[in-house]
């Protein structure tokens, strides 16, 4: 039986897997963006292998209501695992110098973006999926602990580390408008 054939629980028809990725894609490739703080290419690689894994199990993911949480937490998973096997055996990148998209762009917004992910991508994976959830999923500190198998505490401290971390490699320690690096999190 093809997932996209699945029936849900209360008998109706459930979302395809096809409408599911239509409707969803974006917004996790956006989420992936954020936690792999690296290269569109990493993140559409992270959305891909978390889309193939929730393909096979399809009819389990429907079957317990609306799947984009359940994926959400896969890709969070996968991201975060991500950076544990690369900490352990980083990858080496090419000697080719071609120079980065992202910094040719020097208008002062794209610039400021730019800086923030950059500062994001500095942190350890762990950091950066507590402030990736808290500020750009807008989750609850409770919501946060559940998604990461943690207690409300660990994601108190992993954000205030995180966005004390932030404030020191963006800079901004000194700036007036430091407070606000939390905001620019929270809305990009």
């Amino acid at each position: 039986m093809n997932p996209e054939d699945q029936v849900g629980v209360t008998g109706q028809q459930s979302v395809s897997f096809e409408e599911f990725v239509a409707g969803a894609s974006t917004r996790l490739l956006t989420l992936a963006l954020l936690l792999t703080g690296r290269h569109r290419a990493e993140a559409e690689d992270l959305v891909q292998d978390v889309l193939e894994r929730a393909y096979r199990r399809w009819s389990r993911i429907i079957r317990n209501g609306a799947p984009e949480p359940y994926v959400r937490q896969m890709l969070v998973n996968a991201a975060v695992d991500r950076g544990r096997r690369l900490r352990r055996r980083p990858e080496t990148p090419l000697a080719v110098d071609i120079a980065d998209p992202a910094a040719a762009d020097q208008a002062g917004q794209h610039a400021d973006r730019d800086l923030l992910l950059r500062a994001l991508a500095a942190l350890p994976p762990r950091q950066r999926a507590v402030l990736v959830l808290r500020y750009f999923e807008d989750l609850s500190e409770a919501q946060t602990a559940a998604m990461l198998g943690c207690s409300s505490g660990t994601v108190k401290s992993q954000a205030s580390r995180a966005l004390a971390r932030l404030r020191e490699l963006a800079g901004s320690s000194d700036d007036p408008d430091a407070g606000n690096q939390e905001d620019a999190v929270r809305h990009e």
